[in-house]
């Protein structure tokens, strides 16, 4: 698709805005890039070495689960206020709750490494502060990417098409942000050291914000609630703010129970849980885990985990453009889901090439980072195309509840069951570490479980879960559960009000949090029309309630 085709489908405010916000959204990654390398950085060398990796895995494992707790809380807002201020204020809140991390560290007697002779000096702070710290900050990482997922629609409005298009070009440019900040943030370390190395970080928040404020307001939101009726808002106005976070709170858990039900009862579903759940705490524990153990206790640098980072960063934005590019040629998630499976196997040279590696040197972490493109290419690739799976398939599906839609219903249960997973195994793995390294002086023999075991282990779970579906026997099937009957997936009626509207907001797949979140971050694809009925191109807008299908 050529520069002109793909924007002359936006009207020229929509093409401003759109700009407005990939600018925002690259200097929010920017930021949030410094932040999380220099916090699993400080971490790792604040913790002592008998627990550290043990620590760090609870660590990120609780910074996830606030993640979760901050959507719930920022969605009343959303419903009231418009969506970029609301956005604008969280990463305001967020930019400011990364300069407690400098002031404690500073008020304690800490020092930059660039006014200490090239020296690491921390305050006397105890460092398991880390704790409550990094708990609020995901809390406010949570609030910024479930706005971060909705405000497309602001934009460009309920049209699929447009959704489409400004959800690719903001994925690839968000990634090469992510690639950048993750340059910038071994850059910072080794000028201000670990515990000032986030200084550039509250003031590309502000950027952000700031950038973010200037989106114009096209009056897609105000049609939209136009469309949910007046009832929304006189509800509102006649509860207060903590009944509707216990709402919100409720309506998630439900949807999580709900979720689990409608997985585990289909056998077109069932394989959903290894295909994402599972596949997404690899990728995640590769980054947040084994690069930190890594570059701590071989490289004798933490700031090298970041390097690695880096490569995996590459890797999903190439995930990301292969998925765009073989669109017609592959129609299913599972060839993507089986060469992210594959991919894995590569770890298997982490225990091997880690005897090779010489301290202090980024040669070595640079050849790591090489290794770790291709894992999270194929992590990527899956992830985006099994997101338009999910999509599509769960979109048609009737639901009997008021609150949550079967799309969000899945979506809550998959994604609560990657941080149930990361937490446990996070923390339970990282003790492993530390056992080895105070046992054997290094590594090394932790690398082959908790590299090459346990990614084999994912591995055959994924790929036995991709020969579940009917028809999947192929390595690039067409089409996938096509016997499904007509009566288990009717499609949702626009005028039904019993009836919850899915979300079809842009995902991040890097929850970097989540993690993308994160994140990041997660990654949203449209569902597609069906060919057995006529779909109105403009989609009703999400419930608040529906905390499952912004996160997912």
């Amino acid at each position: 698709m050529g520069s002109g085709s793909y924007w002359g489908s936006f009207a020229s405010r929509e093409r401003r805005n759109i700009i407005i916000y990939i600018i925002g959204i690259m200097f929010y990654k920017l930021g949030l890039e410094s932040f999380n390398g220099g916090i699993v950085s400080l971490a790792a060398d604040r913790f002592t070495a008998a627990n550290a990796f043990g620590k760090i895995g609870a660590l990120t494992g609780l910074n996830q689960a606030m993640q979760v707790i901050g959507s719930i809380l920022i969605a009343p807002l959303v419903k009231k206020f418009p969506t970029r201020s609301v956005l604008a204020t969280a990463i305001f809140v967020f930019g400011f709750i990364t300069i407690l991390f400098l002031i404690i560290d500073a008020a304690t007697g800490g020092k930059p490494r660039i006014a200490n002779g090239g020296q690491l000096h921390y305050g006397t702070w105890n460092p398991n502060a880390l704790f409550p710290l990094y708990m609020i900050s995901g809390i406010s990482y949570g609030m910024v990417e479930l706005i971060r997922r909705i405000i497309p629609r602001d934009i460009v409005g309920g049209d699929v098409q447009k959704l489409r298009k400004m959800d690719a070009i903001v994925h690839i440019l968000y990634e090469v942000a992510g690639t950048g900040g993750a340059l910038l943030s071994v850059k910072m370390i080794k000028i201000f050291g670990n515990n000032f190395s986030f200084l550039i970080t509250p003031p590309l928040f502000v950027c952000a914000g700031l950038t973010w404020i200037c989106i114009d307001k096209l009056g897609h939101g105000e049609e939209s609630e136009k469309e949910e009726g007046e009832e929304d808002e006189r509800s509102f106005g006649s509860v207060d703010y903590m009944y509707s976070v216990t709402i919100g709170a409720k309506a998630f858990a439900r949807s999580t129970y709900k979720g689990a039900i409608i997985c585990f009862a289909h056998r077109k579903f069932i394989w959903l849980l290894p295909g994402y759940s599972f596949a997404l705490y690899g990728h995640r524990y590769l980054e947040n885990a084994i690069s930190p153990a890594i570059a701590k206790r071989i490289m004798l640098d933490s700031s090298y985990s970041q390097i690695m980072v880096c490569g995996s960063n590459l890797g999903e934005l190439f995930g990301a453009l292969f998925v765009l590019i073989t669109t017609t040629a592959i129609q299913t998630p599972l060839p993507f889901l089986r060469f992210d499976a594959l991919a894995l196997l590569i770890v298997w040279a982490l225990p091997a090439y880690s005897h090779h590696i010489q301290p202090h040197n980024a040669v070595y972490a640079w050849r790591i980072a090489a290794m770790f493109v291709p894992i999270s290419m194929g992590w990527a690739a899956g992830d985006v195309s099994l997101a338009a799976f999910i999509q599509a398939s769960l979109a048609r599906m009737e639901s009997s509840d008021s609150q949550v839609s079967a799309l969000g219903s899945v979506m809550a249960f998959l994604y609560s069951s990657y941080i149930i997973i990361y937490a446990i195994l996070g923390s339970l793995l990282g003790t492993y570490i530390d056992k080895v390294f105070t046992a054997d002086g290094n590594i090394y023999r932790a690398l082959v479980n908790i590299g090459g075991v346990q990614f084999t282990v994912l591995c055959a779970i994924i790929i036995t879960a991709t020969l579940t579906p009917r028809g999947a026997l192929h390595w690039n099937p067409s089409l996938i559960n096509e016997d499904a009957k007509p009566a288990d997936v009717e499609l949702q009626r626009g005028g039904d009000d019993a009836q919850t509207q899915h979300s079809n907001h842009p995902r991040h797949p890097h929850q970097r949090h989540p993690h993308d979140g994160t994140g990041g971050g997660v990654h949203s694809v449209h569902s597609e029309t069906s060919t057995e009925s006529v779909v109105d191109n403009k989609e009703k807008p999400i419930r608040t309630t529906d905390i499952g299908a912004m996160l997912g």
